[in-house]
Parts: C-alpha cells; sequence; structure tokens
C-alpha cells in the first residue's frame, strides 16, 4: 500500500492509529494546523513543529496562484519549499474555487474561474487538480470534489453528489502511487444519509488510502453536523483513516473522536490567534478584554508553550492593544499547542483506556469558564 495505516487500539468508535508516510508517522487522532499559502501565518515551521503537529495541510488553489506548482517543483517539492520535513496533505482547491461564486463557472469537465488576485483566467479539473498536488509533492493528495452550502434541497445535493463521485473516479485515474504517497477520496452528501451511504459506496468501490468526510462546517450547526457523523464514519473502511475536513472548535473535535474520526484541520487556531482569542482548558479567552490589563497570571496555568511560560496576560493584553505583531505570534502559538496538547490527551486517554474520564473532564473543565484573578 502507498500509505500504511494502523488501528492499534480503539474504545467505543474511536480510535487510536499511526498513518505512516514516506515524511514520517502521524499519531491519530491527529490535527493539522493550516499552512495556506505554504506557511502557518505568524509561525515558523520549526515553531510548530515545537508545538507537536506532525502534519500540515497546504492549499492547491492559493498555491497554483502564487507562487505556481513548477515554481513549487523546481525548488524541490513544497517540504523543502517551506522547510517542513514533516508530511503534508493538500485540499484539492475545489473548495476554494466553488466559493469564488459570481467569479467562477462549473461544468462536468471542472471549474473555470478567474483569480482573485490578478482576474486572470485558469480551468480546474480533477486531472489538473492531482497534476498540482503531485508537483507540490503531497504526501497526501484530495480528489477534487463539489461542496454544497447547507442547508440544501435533496435533489441539489444528489446532482452534486453523483458528479463529485464521477470527479472521485478521475482523480484516482490521474494519482501517480508511489511509496509513501496516497490519495483520499471525500465523502460527500450534506446531512442525507441515503446520499452520503451512496458516496461511501462509489468511494469504497473506486479505492482510497484513506476518506475524507466533506460537506459539513458548512452552514450547519453542531447538532446537525454530530447527527451526521453519527453515522458517517462507520460508512467509510474501518482500516482507513477518515479525515472529517475543516472541523473545528474545541469540542467538535471531540465529539467526532467520540464518532469514530481521526484527522482534522481548521482555521480556527491560527484566525483566532489573529484576533486576539486564546483557547484554553476553560473555554475561549477575548484577551483584549479590560479585566486582563492587571492581570499577572500566564494565560493557561500548565500549559508549556511560550506565552504560557515567558509572559503574563497582562503583557498580551499590552500588546494586543498596541496592534503588535508579537501578541498575533504569541497567541497563534498558545493556541496550535493548545489543539496539540488536546489531540495528545485524547490519545493517551485512548491508550490508557480512560476516554470517558478524560472526555467528562474535558467538558467539565470547558463548563466551568475561566476564573477571573483575584
Amino acid at each position: 500500500m502507498a500509505l500504511k495505516f494502523e488501528v492499534l487500539k480503539k474504545s467505543g468508535k474511536s480510535r487510536l492509529g499511526k498513518l505512516h508516510t514516506k515524511h514520517g508517522t502521524i499519531d491519530t487522532p491527529a490535527f493539522m494546523p493550516v499552512g495556506t499559502c505554504a506557511t502557518v501565518k505568524a509561525m515558523m515551521p520549526e515553531s510548530v513543529a515545537a508545538t507537536g503537529a506532525q502534519i500540515l495541510l497546504g492549499n492547491t488553489y492559493h498555491l497554483m496562484l502564487r507562487p505556481g506548482a513548477d515554481l513549487v517543483e523546481k525548488m524541490g517539492g513544497l517540504h523543502k519549499f517551506m522547510n517542513w520535513p514533516k508530511p503534508i496533505l493538500t485540499d484539492s482547491g475545489g473548495f476554494q474555487v466553488m466559493s469564488l461564486s459570481g467569479l467562477r463557472k462549473l461544468s462536468e469537465e471542472g471549474v473555470a474561474f478567474s483569480s482573485h488576485v490578478d482576474g486572470k483566467k485558469y480551468f480546474l479539473s480533477p486531472e489538473e487538480s492531482i497534476k498540482i498536488q503531485h508537483k507540490l509533492d503531497s504526501n497526501i493528495t484530495m480528489c477534487m470534489d463539489e461542496c454544497v452550502k447547507l442547508p440544501a434541497p435533496h435533489d441539489k445535493v444528489k446532482k452534486s453528489v453523483e458528479m463529485s463521485m464521477r470527479w472521485a473516479e478521475r482523480s484516482k485515474k490521474a494519482f501517480i502511487d508511489r511509496d509513501g504517497y496516497g490519495i483520499f477520496g471525500i465523502q460527500q452528501g450534506g446531512d442525507y444519509q441515503d446520499l452520503r451511504a451512496y458516496s461511501a459506496e462509489c468511494l469504497k468501490k473506486i479505492g482510497f488510502d484513506g476518506y475524507a468526510i466533506g460537506g459539513l462546517a458548512v452552514g450547519e450547526g453542531q447538532e446537525t453536523m454530530f447527527q451526521v457523523l453519527d453515522y458517517a464514519p462507520g460508512m467509510l473502511p474501518e482500516d482507513k483513516p477518515r479525515y472529517l475536513m475543516g472541523v473545528g472548535r474545541p469540542d467538535d473535535i471531540v465529539g467526532a473522536v467520540l464518532r469514530g474520526v481521526d484527522m482534522f484541520d481548521c482555521v480556527m487556531p491560527t484566525r483566532s490567534g489573529r484576533t486576539s482569542q486564546a483557547f484554553t482548558r476553560y473555554g475561549t479567552i477575548n484577551i483584549r478584554n479590560a479585566r486582563h490589563r492587571e492581570d499577572p497570571r500566564p494565560l493557561e496555568e500548565g500549559c508549556d508553550c511560550p506565552l504560557c511560560s515567558h509572559y503574563t496576560r497582562a503583557y498580551i493584553h499590552h500588546l494586543q492593544k498596541c496592534n503588535e505583531v508579537l501578541a498575533v505570534m504569541l497567541l497563534t502559538w498558545h493556541n496550535i499547542r493548545y489543539y496539540q496538547r488536546l489531540m495528545q490527551g485524547l490519545r493517551n486517554a485512548l491508550a490508557s483506556d480512560t476516554l470517558d474520564e478524560f472526555v467528562k473532564q474535558f467538558y467539565a473543565d470547558q463548563a466551568q469558564g475561566d476564573i477571573p484573578a483575584l
């Protein structure tokens, strides 16, 4: 097999595993920081690695526009280009192209669109997406699909799923198999169980190295997402990794792990770092709030990130009020580290058969909320 995946232990639907690639092993459940333009915003690659991240996500759409896949290939691939020797997953670019709305035209062959950067015309087909991801040297290539914003009528989602499955087959045929690399299929179907089942059967028939659950976190609430996750992961092969795309908040991730998901990505920890938001054991903090102005405590007791190890809430509050870039850097580092600590906690709990206790404590801590300084 191009990629080797091991399920080491299970607790209910939750799985502890390892995914082996040419550029290293990923312990699952895993969270992938998003490196859209070959960089995790406000972070050096070495700093991202120091948070415990074992894999990054790159964006085909943005990289095909700037600097271009040919240049990245000439520079030795994305790993060398951005100094990230660990595994990389790239999305197909389809989600970004679909979101262009008035700038794109969809057909069976693919999507014609105008660049948001300079207006230049492009055409992205499943074959072209796979070719670009090959040039980027992605360890995990994603097939190209269409993602419908929810809620949407059954007929609209059905038509979209059927085309996505035809695109999935074309993507698989275009993929060049090699040791340590693989391609994931993407299950679609919105919040319709029959369409999710149809999509899963089509993907299994084609055969992929892993399977993503797409079309969630696109407008539906957490309750609807969890209703879909109650059945969707179980429709996919037991011996392959399952990746929930674009999710999410910490409680989204915990709930999804309990429902059998192995991999996650989301811009939330980095985007929140740029908007004064910090994730902690006791929920989310807005460090701009006046109550932090004279608070000598670290952001989170027990966190080993540079922000919590060396700086006070009062200092980071000051930096944010002055719009200093150091605030963004430190908050982003903390947030990514928080996500990696959460994933490590889930893995440790799975390994020690204490997942129920871990999850109970997680929700209790989140419900308690941040404790104001005395």
